[in-house]
């Protein structure tokens, strides 16, 4: 091959390749403090525009002619407050009426019945960043106030800035944490300099130009970006192209021993690689593809923004990195560069080392260790009966400290807990009394009102008979808005949003609104998060297992045959219950979490599954190889001991850079940090080391069934000698 290449080629062609991806990172990497210029938190955009709960919400701002954030101001004093401190407290409000970032009029402060608090409303404009937003509005209103009165900014307002506040790390914080850990596993795996920058250089290249074309994919509404889809962007490309670069820096330091040529080398190394990186990425290409059948769009996205990641993991990987390792050559190992030595075995089948050791194991007892094994982990998949993902609340979505679910609890304690986050039900107009009526034989539903644009506090009164009442007592009651026939009602719950009281109410009340002629729909932030939730559900139950099939076929074309293909996919997926099982032990036995996302187990089960076959994928492909040379038993204990390094190296880059999503204070990302990072060292030393090997070495030739391998025994497999 060498000998056929012009060298100026051989120049030319690494030299292109690199330049290309320097001019992708150049131009990609100011992207990063960008991202938010394209990216939304908001829950409701995630749902499907036919659920309930995102008609209402578009239809609010025909009903209020503003688009504002509702921010919740609780004012809560030691001793019951004086007329004094509420005059104080009415002054403050007035000045927070004319900052900037306040979209409508404010409300007075409305004392509690208790003579402790107060609350209030403002309306911030959506345009203007939430988090400087509340942060604003909180310091204006703490200016002045009397000593020992306190104020908390609370609200859908409040709750979006603790998120915003809490994503504030991913472009910083979560890549520094994850490259560093990279850097340090790629030091002490290779004890080289060189090789690691070229292997995280690769990483990061590819993340660079992934992120440059989900960019301008979200500027254009062709993706929905958010924080969470960014955070596991940013893992994904690190973790999969680390991954791919070290499989191909194995095969090429292999091949350097063989081969004098550094560009004879390169051709091998990538012949060698190109398939099991390509099937590797493919896998978890189509895995991540299926989760677009998801009705949410936070997991509809996800797919392939996280797809195009692997996609540019897999090219920098089989291009920049070759390149950049063909110019250094031998010196890229430095100091301890691969000698020429013609004479050596092929592989790393060494009669000494931890894997040969671990493959003289498997042949002495497969079918002890297999059946162990399995044993083991069945036992610890019993436990994923007991993770409790059937959601959480959002003021339990972000972990540590947060003024919002302090003021959240002292709205509670002294008002009706969903004041500022009422429930809206959208009603056609001449039904106005009975669905008035169906919200205040709701006991949950403390207080019922109309939308009213001529009322001075947009809203009027609906009596339990469902009679308007004017707003000020005595007198005429306002007419209510009318849009296309139907009209807004809105509710307050006696308990918090976000708390499972609320939730079974507005359960109860879509039922009972069923029984009201014409069409009813309920909305606002309980009612989202019960559609976003049961829509996860679904989704889960409906993409788990066409991600098994697609996986299960994509492995029966790449292995060219059936057996193996279905025992890899069940070897799998035990071990993903496995880490199921132990994660519900850690969250609710040692961590206290309250629960866990319906989202957690899918998202969870798609990253396990395609990047834990991924690892099967390296081992057996391997495998295939050597038992077409020397038989099924023999190749299988021979693939083992030349994959052993790489791939422990790769789980456990690909468990660092995952576990590094728990620096974010997400609840949702630091559970998939643990699950996705246990899961992985679960695959990498259990699973491909043990149960695979032993139960492919128990089983034999058969394994291959029912291709021609299946079927031919070689002298050396006949014979059972292997050198290993």
């Amino acid at each position: 091959m060498s000998s056929r290449v012009p060298r100026w080629l051989r120049v030319l062609l690494p030299a292109a390749l690199i330049l290309i991806w320097l001019a992708g990172a150049a131009v990609g990497g100011p992207y990063f403090g960008r991202v938010e210029e394209v990216s939304t938190n908001d829950q409701t955009l995630y749902l499907p525009e036919s659920a309930d709960a995102s008609v209402v919400q578009q239809k609010l701002s025909e009903f209020t002619d503003s688009e504002a954030i509702p921010a919740v101001v609780v004012f809560v004093g030691e001793e019951e407050l004086s007329e004094q401190q509420l005059g104080v407290i009415a002054a403050s409000m007035e000045r927070a009426g004319e900052l900037p970032v306040v979209a409508g009029d404010v409300s007075p402060p409305i004392p509690s019945e208790d003579g402790l608090a107060a609350q209030a409303f403002v309306p911030l404009d959506t345009s203007a960043d939430t988090g400087e937003a509340v942060t604003l509005l909180g310091d204006t209103l703490r200016e002045g106030q009397p000593e020992g009165v306190e104020v908390h900014v609370t609200g859908p307002a409040g709750f979006a800035a603790d998120l915003g506040a809490a994503f504030a790390g991913i472009d910083g914080l979560l890549l520094a944490v994850a490259l560093a850990a990279v850097f340090i596993i790629l030091i002490i795996v290779y004890r080289s300099f060189l090789l690691p920058i070229a292997v995280l250089s690769t990483s990061l290249f590819a993340l660079c130009v992934a992120l440059l074309s989900v960019w301008w994919l979200a500027k254009a509404d062709v993706l929905l970006l958010s924080g969470q889809t960014q955070g596991i962007l940013f893992i994904l490309v690190i973790g999969a192209a680390t991954d791919y670069s070290l499989l191909y820096v194995a095969r090429y330091r292999e091949e350097l021993r063989h081969t004098q040529d550094k560009w004879e080398a390169t051709f091998r190394a990538l012949r060698g690689s190109l398939e099991p990186i390509l099937a590797s990425g493919g896998t978890v290409i189509a895995g991540l593809l299926c989760l677009l059948l998801s009705d949410l769009k936070s997991n509809s996205t996800l797919g392939p923004v996280a797809a195009i990641g692997i996609i540019f993991a897999m090219a920098s990987a089989l291009t920049f990195l070759p390149a950049v390792l063909f110019a250094l050559g031998r010196a890229a190992f430095w100091p301890r560069r691969p000698v020429y030595d013609p004479e050596a075995p092929e592989g790393a089948a060494a009669t000494d080392g931890p894997w040969a050791w671990v493959a003289r194991q498997v042949k002495r007892s497969p079918r002890a260790i297999w059946i162990t094994t399995t044993v083991i982990l069945a036992f610890g998949a019993l436990g994923a009966t007991q993770l409790q993902a059937s959601g959480v609340p959002q003021s339990e979505l972000v972990l540590g400290g947060s003024e919002a679910r302090t003021g959240q609890e002292k709205l509670g304690e002294h008002f009706p807990g969903g004041s500022g986050s009422p429930v809206y039900v959208l009603a056609e107009q001449s039904r106005t009394a009975e669905v008035a009526r169906a919200m205040w034989a709701n006991g949950e539903i403390g207080s019922v009102t109309v939308t009213a644009t001529d009322s001075p506090t947009g809203t009027a009164p609906v009596d339990e008979e469902g009679q308007i009442q004017s707003p000020f007592g005595p007198g005429p009651a306002p007419e209510p808005t009318i849009v296309d026939g139907r009209v807004l009602l809105q509710g307050t719950l006696a308990s918090a949003a976000d708390s499972t009281a609320a939730e079974e109410s507005v359960r109860e009340l879509r039922t009972a609104l069923e029984d009201v002629e014409g069409e009813t729909m309920v909305g606002g932030v309980t009612a989202t998060s019960i559609d976003t939730n049961d829509t996860a559900i679904d989704d889960r139950n409906l993409i788990i297992p066409i991600v098994l099939l697609v996986i299960l076929f994509i492995l029966m074309l790449l292995l060219r045959s059936v057996l193996a293909p279905v025992l890899l996919v069940l070897t799998t997926v035990l071990s993903f219950g496995t880490a199921m099982g132990v994660a519900a032990l850690v969250f609710n036995g040692i961590l206290g979490f309250p629960g866990a996302d319906p989202a957690v187990p899918l998202y969870g089960f798609v990253f396990l599954v395609a990047l834990g076959i991924d690892y099967n994928i390296f081992l057996m492909t391997r495998v295939r190889e050597e038992s077409l040379s020397h038989g099924t038993r023999p190749g299988i204990l021979r693939g083992l001991t030349i994959t052993g390094g790489v791939i422990t190296s790769a789980g456990i880059v690909l468990a660092a850079t995952f576990a590094a999503l728990s620096v974010i204070p997400i609840l949702f990302l630091v559970q998939l940090a643990f699950i996705v990072a246990f899961g992985v060292l679960l695959d990498t030393f259990v699973v491909r080391t043990l149960l695979v090997p032993a139960l492919s070495y128990d089983i034999g030739p058969k394994i291959w069934w029912p291709s021609k391998l299946s079927r031919q025994q070689t002298q050396e497999e006949s014979a059972e000698t292997v050198s290993v």
